[in-house]
Protein backbone atom coordinates (compact mmCIF):
# COMPACT_ATOMS: atom_id res chain seq x y z
CA UNK A 1 0.00 0.00 0.00
CA UNK A 2 3.01 2.35 0.21
CA UNK A 3 2.94 3.14 -3.51
CA UNK A 4 -0.77 3.95 -3.41
CA UNK A 5 -0.50 6.30 -0.44
CA UNK A 6 2.07 8.46 -2.23
CA UNK A 7 -0.60 9.88 -4.54
CA UNK A 8 -3.05 10.99 -1.87
CA UNK A 9 -1.42 14.42 -1.65
CA UNK A 10 -1.97 15.26 -5.33
CA UNK A 11 -3.52 18.62 -6.07
CA UNK A 12 -7.31 18.22 -6.44
CA UNK A 13 -7.29 20.06 -9.76
CA UNK A 14 -4.90 17.55 -11.32
CA UNK A 15 -7.57 14.87 -11.09
CA UNK A 16 -9.80 16.80 -13.49
CA UNK A 17 -7.15 17.28 -16.18
CA UNK A 18 -7.51 15.11 -19.27
CA UNK A 19 -4.88 14.34 -21.87
CA UNK A 20 -5.15 17.05 -24.50
CA UNK A 21 -4.88 14.72 -27.52
CA UNK A 22 -8.01 14.14 -29.58
CA UNK A 23 -6.92 10.69 -30.69
CA UNK A 24 -8.93 7.60 -29.90
CA UNK A 25 -6.67 5.82 -27.45
CA UNK A 26 -7.24 3.49 -24.48
CA UNK A 27 -5.75 6.18 -22.25
CA UNK A 28 -8.35 8.73 -23.34
CA UNK A 29 -11.15 6.19 -22.95
CA UNK A 30 -9.98 5.35 -19.42
CA UNK A 31 -9.62 9.01 -18.48
CA UNK A 32 -13.21 9.70 -19.56
CA UNK A 33 -14.46 6.60 -17.73
CA UNK A 34 -12.84 7.78 -14.51
CA UNK A 35 -14.04 11.36 -14.88
CA UNK A 36 -17.66 10.57 -15.66
CA UNK A 37 -18.07 7.67 -13.25
CA UNK A 38 -16.74 9.90 -10.46
CA UNK A 39 -19.03 12.75 -11.42
CA UNK A 40 -22.06 10.43 -11.53
CA UNK A 41 -20.88 8.48 -8.45
CA UNK A 42 -21.53 5.09 -10.07
CA UNK A 43 -19.67 1.80 -10.34
CA UNK A 44 -18.91 -0.71 -13.12
CA UNK A 45 -15.52 1.00 -13.37
CA UNK A 46 -13.40 -2.15 -13.48
CA UNK A 47 -15.49 -3.57 -16.32
CA UNK A 48 -15.07 -0.40 -18.38
CA UNK A 49 -11.33 -0.08 -17.84
CA UNK A 50 -10.59 -3.64 -18.94
CA UNK A 51 -12.24 -3.27 -22.38
CA UNK A 52 -10.69 0.09 -23.34
CA UNK A 53 -8.00 -1.52 -25.50
CA UNK A 54 -10.54 -3.71 -27.29
CA UNK A 55 -12.77 -0.74 -28.11
CA UNK A 56 -9.82 1.40 -29.22
CA UNK A 57 -8.67 -1.27 -31.68
CA UNK A 58 -12.19 -1.99 -32.95
CA UNK A 59 -13.11 1.63 -33.56
CA UNK A 60 -9.62 2.71 -34.52
CA UNK A 61 -8.74 0.17 -37.19
CA UNK A 62 -11.24 -2.67 -37.58
CA UNK A 63 -14.85 -1.52 -37.88
CA UNK A 64 -15.85 -0.21 -41.30
CA UNK A 65 -18.17 2.61 -40.26
CA UNK A 66 -18.07 5.79 -42.28
CA UNK A 67 -20.92 7.23 -40.23
CA UNK A 68 -23.24 5.74 -37.61
CA UNK A 69 -26.23 5.94 -39.98
CA UNK A 70 -24.60 4.28 -43.01
CA UNK A 71 -26.80 1.23 -43.77
CA UNK A 72 -23.76 -0.73 -44.98
CA UNK A 73 -21.70 -0.04 -41.86
CA UNK A 74 -20.30 -2.89 -39.80
CA UNK A 75 -22.37 -3.55 -36.70
CA UNK A 76 -21.05 -3.63 -33.14
CA UNK A 77 -22.99 -4.97 -30.17
CA UNK A 78 -21.76 -4.41 -26.61
CA UNK A 79 -23.40 -7.44 -25.04
CA UNK A 80 -21.72 -6.78 -21.67
CA UNK A 81 -23.78 -3.62 -21.49
CA UNK A 82 -22.59 -2.62 -18.03
CA UNK A 83 -19.38 -1.39 -19.72
CA UNK A 84 -21.41 1.22 -21.60
CA UNK A 85 -19.45 4.20 -20.29
CA UNK A 86 -16.35 2.94 -22.13
CA UNK A 87 -18.44 2.75 -25.31
CA UNK A 88 -19.84 6.25 -24.75
CA UNK A 89 -16.29 7.56 -24.35
CA UNK A 90 -15.32 5.85 -27.61
CA UNK A 91 -18.27 7.32 -29.50
CA UNK A 92 -17.40 10.79 -28.22
CA UNK A 93 -13.77 10.41 -29.27
CA UNK A 94 -14.99 9.34 -32.72
CA UNK A 95 -17.01 12.56 -32.88
CA UNK A 96 -20.36 10.77 -33.13
CA UNK A 97 -21.71 12.28 -29.92
CA UNK A 98 -20.65 15.63 -28.42
CA UNK A 99 -18.13 15.16 -25.60
CA UNK A 100 -20.26 17.54 -23.53
CA UNK A 101 -23.03 14.95 -23.66
CA UNK A 102 -20.86 12.69 -21.53
CA UNK A 103 -21.57 15.03 -18.62
CA UNK A 104 -25.19 13.81 -18.67
CA UNK A 105 -24.13 10.22 -17.90
CA UNK A 106 -26.66 8.70 -15.48
CA UNK A 107 -28.55 12.00 -15.32
CA UNK A 108 -32.27 12.61 -15.66
CA UNK A 109 -33.63 12.33 -19.23
CA UNK A 110 -30.21 11.30 -20.57
CA UNK A 111 -29.66 8.64 -23.22
CA UNK A 112 -26.37 7.84 -21.47
CA UNK A 113 -27.39 5.33 -18.83
CA UNK A 114 -25.48 2.48 -17.24
CA UNK A 115 -26.36 0.35 -20.30
CA UNK A 116 -26.38 1.31 -24.00
CA UNK A 117 -29.52 2.77 -25.56
CA UNK A 118 -30.09 2.31 -29.30
CA UNK A 119 -31.48 5.84 -29.58
CA UNK A 120 -27.92 7.13 -29.14
CA UNK A 121 -25.96 7.66 -32.39
CA UNK A 122 -23.47 4.84 -32.80
CA UNK A 123 -25.37 2.34 -30.66
CA UNK A 124 -27.01 -0.27 -32.87
CA UNK A 125 -28.68 -2.34 -30.14
CA UNK A 126 -29.83 -1.68 -26.58
CA UNK A 127 -28.19 -4.26 -24.32
CA UNK A 128 -27.69 -5.13 -20.70
CA UNK A 129 -29.56 -8.39 -20.15
CA UNK A 130 -26.55 -10.70 -20.28
CA UNK A 131 -26.62 -13.43 -22.90
CA UNK A 132 -28.90 -11.47 -25.22
CA UNK A 133 -26.37 -9.38 -27.14
CA UNK A 134 -24.83 -12.35 -28.91
CA UNK A 135 -28.33 -13.41 -29.99
CA UNK A 136 -28.82 -9.98 -31.59
CA UNK A 137 -25.41 -10.27 -33.24
CA UNK A 138 -26.31 -13.62 -34.78
CA UNK A 139 -29.53 -12.11 -36.11
CA UNK A 140 -27.67 -9.14 -37.56
CA UNK A 141 -25.16 -11.44 -39.26
CA UNK A 142 -27.92 -13.56 -40.76
CA UNK A 143 -29.73 -10.41 -41.94
CA UNK A 144 -26.56 -9.29 -43.75
CA UNK A 145 -26.43 -12.65 -45.52
CA UNK A 146 -30.08 -12.51 -46.57
CA UNK A 147 -29.57 -9.00 -47.92
CA UNK A 148 -26.42 -9.96 -49.79
CA UNK A 149 -24.50 -7.35 -47.82
CA UNK A 150 -20.77 -7.43 -47.08
CA UNK A 151 -21.18 -5.76 -43.70
CA UNK A 152 -19.71 -7.60 -40.73
CA UNK A 153 -20.90 -7.99 -37.16
CA UNK A 154 -18.75 -7.77 -34.03
CA UNK A 155 -20.01 -8.53 -30.54
CA UNK A 156 -18.24 -8.09 -27.19
CA UNK A 157 -19.38 -10.52 -24.49
CA UNK A 158 -18.19 -11.30 -20.97
CA UNK A 159 -16.96 -14.61 -19.60
CA UNK A 160 -19.88 -14.54 -17.15
CA UNK A 161 -22.24 -14.58 -20.13
CA UNK A 162 -20.94 -18.04 -20.97
CA UNK A 163 -23.01 -19.21 -17.97
CA UNK A 164 -26.12 -18.28 -19.99
CA UNK A 165 -27.88 -20.90 -22.08
CA UNK A 166 -28.83 -18.28 -24.67
CA UNK A 167 -25.14 -17.78 -25.44
CA UNK A 168 -24.72 -21.41 -26.46
CA UNK A 169 -28.00 -21.48 -28.40
CA UNK A 170 -26.71 -18.51 -30.40
CA UNK A 171 -23.35 -20.23 -30.85
CA UNK A 172 -25.02 -23.35 -32.26
CA UNK A 173 -27.22 -21.32 -34.61
CA UNK A 174 -24.30 -19.27 -35.92
CA UNK A 175 -22.20 -22.37 -36.59
CA UNK A 176 -25.07 -24.20 -38.27
CA UNK A 177 -25.61 -21.28 -40.65
CA UNK A 178 -21.85 -20.80 -41.10
CA UNK A 179 -22.02 -17.11 -40.32
CA UNK A 180 -18.43 -16.23 -41.08
CA UNK A 181 -19.24 -12.50 -41.08
CA UNK A 182 -19.66 -12.77 -37.30
CA UNK A 183 -16.84 -12.17 -34.82
CA UNK A 184 -17.39 -12.39 -31.08
CA UNK A 185 -14.81 -10.98 -28.67
CA UNK A 186 -14.90 -12.67 -25.28
CA UNK A 187 -13.62 -10.45 -22.47
CA UNK A 188 -11.88 -12.98 -20.23
CA UNK A 189 -11.32 -10.89 -17.10
CA UNK A 190 -12.20 -13.73 -14.73
CA UNK A 191 -14.88 -11.75 -12.88
CA UNK A 192 -18.66 -11.63 -12.83
CA UNK A 193 -21.40 -10.15 -10.64
CA UNK A 194 -21.02 -12.53 -7.70
CA UNK A 195 -17.27 -13.12 -7.72
CA UNK A 196 -14.55 -14.91 -9.67
CA UNK A 197 -15.91 -16.78 -12.67
CA UNK A 198 -13.99 -19.92 -11.67
CA UNK A 199 -15.88 -19.94 -8.35
CA UNK A 200 -19.36 -19.11 -9.69
CA UNK A 201 -19.40 -21.51 -12.65
CA UNK A 202 -16.04 -22.57 -14.00
CA UNK A 203 -15.55 -22.41 -17.78
CA UNK A 204 -11.77 -22.63 -17.77
CA UNK A 205 -11.45 -24.62 -21.03
CA UNK A 206 -13.13 -21.86 -23.01
CA UNK A 207 -11.30 -22.36 -26.32
CA UNK A 208 -12.10 -26.07 -26.33
CA UNK A 209 -15.77 -25.34 -25.62
CA UNK A 210 -16.14 -22.91 -28.53
CA UNK A 211 -14.24 -25.18 -30.91
CA UNK A 212 -16.62 -27.99 -30.01
CA UNK A 213 -19.43 -25.70 -31.18
CA UNK A 214 -17.63 -25.40 -34.54
CA UNK A 215 -16.30 -21.89 -34.05
CA UNK A 216 -12.92 -20.70 -35.24
CA UNK A 217 -10.99 -19.56 -32.17
CA UNK A 218 -8.16 -17.12 -31.51
CA UNK A 219 -6.55 -16.45 -28.13
CA UNK A 220 -4.93 -13.06 -27.48
CA UNK A 221 -3.72 -10.68 -24.82
CA UNK A 222 -6.70 -8.33 -24.59
CA UNK A 223 -4.40 -5.38 -23.92
CA UNK A 224 -2.05 -6.00 -26.87
CA UNK A 225 -3.15 -3.90 -29.83
CA UNK A 226 -1.04 -5.92 -32.24
CA UNK A 227 -2.58 -9.22 -31.13
CA UNK A 228 -6.11 -7.81 -31.10
CA UNK A 229 -5.77 -6.21 -34.54
CA UNK A 230 -4.28 -9.36 -36.01
CA UNK A 231 -7.04 -11.59 -34.69
CA UNK A 232 -9.89 -9.22 -35.54
CA UNK A 233 -8.65 -8.79 -39.10
CA UNK A 234 -9.23 -12.48 -39.74
CA UNK A 235 -12.93 -12.08 -40.45
CA UNK A 236 -14.73 -13.45 -43.47
CA UNK A 237 -17.76 -12.14 -45.31
CA UNK A 238 -20.88 -14.26 -45.54
CA UNK A 239 -23.10 -13.45 -48.53
CA UNK A 240 -26.10 -14.87 -50.34
CA UNK A 241 -23.82 -16.73 -52.76
CA UNK A 242 -23.05 -19.30 -50.07
CA UNK A 243 -21.05 -19.27 -46.84
CA UNK A 244 -18.01 -21.51 -46.59
CA UNK A 245 -16.46 -20.49 -43.30
CA UNK A 246 -17.11 -20.47 -39.57
CA UNK A 247 -18.04 -17.79 -37.06
CA UNK A 248 -14.98 -16.54 -35.20
CA UNK A 249 -14.43 -15.99 -31.49
CA UNK A 250 -11.49 -14.02 -30.11
CA UNK A 251 -10.69 -14.99 -26.52
CA UNK A 252 -9.19 -11.78 -25.09
CA UNK A 253 -7.56 -12.18 -21.69
CA UNK A 254 -7.89 -8.91 -19.82
CA UNK A 255 -7.19 -7.52 -16.36
CA UNK A 256 -10.20 -6.27 -14.44
CA UNK A 257 -9.68 -2.59 -13.58
CA UNK A 258 -6.75 -2.37 -16.01
CA UNK A 259 -4.47 0.60 -15.37
CA UNK A 260 -5.45 1.32 -11.77
CA UNK A 261 -3.34 -0.71 -9.36
CA UNK A 262 -5.76 -0.88 -6.44
CA UNK A 263 -8.62 -1.91 -8.73
CA UNK A 264 -6.52 -4.62 -10.35
CA UNK A 265 -5.69 -5.87 -6.84
CA UNK A 266 -9.28 -5.55 -5.63
CA UNK A 267 -8.36 -3.14 -2.84
CA UNK A 268 -11.25 -0.96 -1.60
CA UNK A 269 -8.75 1.73 -0.67
CA UNK A 270 -10.93 3.96 1.53
CA UNK A 271 -13.41 1.26 2.59
CA UNK A 272 -11.17 -1.07 4.54
CA UNK A 273 -14.11 -2.87 6.14
CA UNK A 274 -14.53 -4.71 2.83
CA UNK A 275 -12.44 -7.76 1.87
CA UNK A 276 -9.78 -7.45 -0.81
CA UNK A 277 -11.30 -8.90 -3.99
CA UNK A 278 -11.44 -7.64 -7.60
CA UNK A 279 -15.24 -7.79 -7.69
CA UNK A 280 -15.32 -4.76 -5.37
CA UNK A 281 -14.72 -2.59 -8.43
CA UNK A 282 -17.64 -4.12 -10.29
CA UNK A 283 -19.86 -2.14 -7.93
CA UNK A 284 -18.04 0.54 -5.93
CA UNK A 285 -17.94 4.22 -6.90
CA UNK A 286 -14.70 6.04 -6.19
CA UNK A 287 -14.01 8.30 -3.27
CA UNK A 288 -12.15 11.58 -3.91
CA UNK A 289 -8.86 10.00 -2.82
CA UNK A 290 -9.40 6.91 -4.96
CA UNK A 291 -10.22 9.12 -7.92
CA UNK A 292 -7.00 11.13 -7.57
CA UNK A 293 -4.95 7.93 -7.41
CA UNK A 294 -6.69 6.41 -10.42
CA UNK A 295 -6.32 9.54 -12.57
CA UNK A 296 -2.64 9.83 -11.72
CA UNK A 297 -1.91 6.20 -12.54
CA UNK A 298 -3.72 6.36 -15.89
CA UNK A 299 -2.03 9.67 -16.72
CA UNK A 300 1.43 8.23 -16.07
CA UNK A 301 0.85 4.84 -17.66
CA UNK A 302 3.07 3.87 -20.57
Amino acid sequence: MTEISIYCSLDERAADTLDCTDKLTPKRIRQIVLRESKRANVGHIGSCLCVADILAVLYGSVLRIGSPDDPERDRFILSKGHAALALFATLALKGWIPEATLETFCGDDSLLGVHPDAELPGVDFSTGSLGQGICMAVGAALAARLQGSERRVFCLISDGECNEGATWEAAMFAAHHRLDNLTVILDLNGQQAMGATRDVLDCSNMAERWRSFQWRTSEVDGHSHAELAGALARTGTCTATGPTGQPHIVLARTIFGKGVSYMEQGVPFTQDHLPVQPINWHYLPMSAAEYRIAVSEIEHAQ
